[in-house]
């Protein structure tokens, strides 16, 4: 199985923005198809913000959240102690420890687009799915976010970003490629779409830019930039002082585009 970096890593500036997420502003395109009863994997579960209210909408069915890294599972498991119907264990998505058809829904959001081999991981995710359920995956596409006001230095950070990204072997446009990569996976019937983050009140500005202010200079991603010699420390520094100016300005205006699929097997 291939060994994956995960660009970003686990720091806090990383955690504040997954434990941000919720089932309605990043599976939106899932819950139609949710009920009582339904059996749940949610891939790359991270802290477990989603798993949790996807466990509520199909209680009383079970959701079992996966993830790589066994800190992540740690802080998951303490932080939603005592929930019923979710679990949460460490797991590889090349090669999940569940038997063949053994779950109704799989669901993976940001995941794919870290992956050196995505298509090898719908097949996994295919696999576990029930032959009337779904896979439902969503990803952003860094090369279609955009931003007002224009900064030449948020430019040069999407260029390092994508470049890191790349190097790891990984596809920053995932959201582009969701629909091709399922279809290369064998599923018998793949529905694509689109939805967006916008960020532009003040409060979230500053969460969104704050973060970003931070990863860019505190995070795995920070640390591969400068080894591999995409930028400097200084550059990261630009970066970093280039959010903050976003986050001041009272046009502030930033959008972050996903795809997204429903997959049948």
């Amino acid at each position: 199985m291939p060994d994956d970096t995960y660009t970003h890593g686990h720091q806090p500036s990383v955690l504040r923005s997954h434990s941000w997420r919720t089932a309605e502003n990043s599976a939106a395109h899932l819950l139609p198809h949710l009920r009582p009863g339904l059996r749940v994997l949610d891939v790359g579960c991270g802290p477990g913000t989603i798993t949790v209210d996807l466990a509520e909408r199909v209680a009383p069915g079970e959701v079992l959240g996966v993830d790589r890294s066994e800190e992540v599972v740690a802080l998951a498991a303490q932080t939603f102690a005592g929930r019923e119907g979710v679990r949460f264990a460490t797991g590889d998505v090349y090669g999940l420890d569940l038997a063949e058809g053994s779950v109704d829904v799989v669901h993976a959001h940001q995941v794919l687009q870290h992956l050196s081999d995505p298509v090898a991981a719908l097949v996994e995710m295919r696999r576990v799915c029930t032959r009337d359920g779904v896979v439902a995956a969503r990803d952003s596409d860094y090369g279609a976010f955009t931003w007002a006001p224009a900064d030449e230095q948020l430019n040069r950070w999407l260029e390092v970003y994508r470049a890191v990204a790349r190097s790891n072997g990984a596809e920053p446009d995932a959201g582009r490629y969701l629909k091709g990569w399922a279809l290369r996976a064998g599923f018998s019937e793949v529905r694509a779409s689109a939805s967006v983050w916008c960020f532009t009140e003040p409060d979230d500005r500053a969460w969104w830019g704050g973060l970003w202010a931070e990863r860019v200079e505190e995070s795995d991603l920070a640390r591969q930039a400068v080894d591999r010699g995409f930028a400097t420390r200084e550059d990261l520094a630009g970066f970093a002082a280039a959010f903050r100016r976003w986050v001041d300005a009272p046009d502030g205006w930033f959008a972050v585009l996903h795809g997204e699929i429903l997959a049948r097997p």
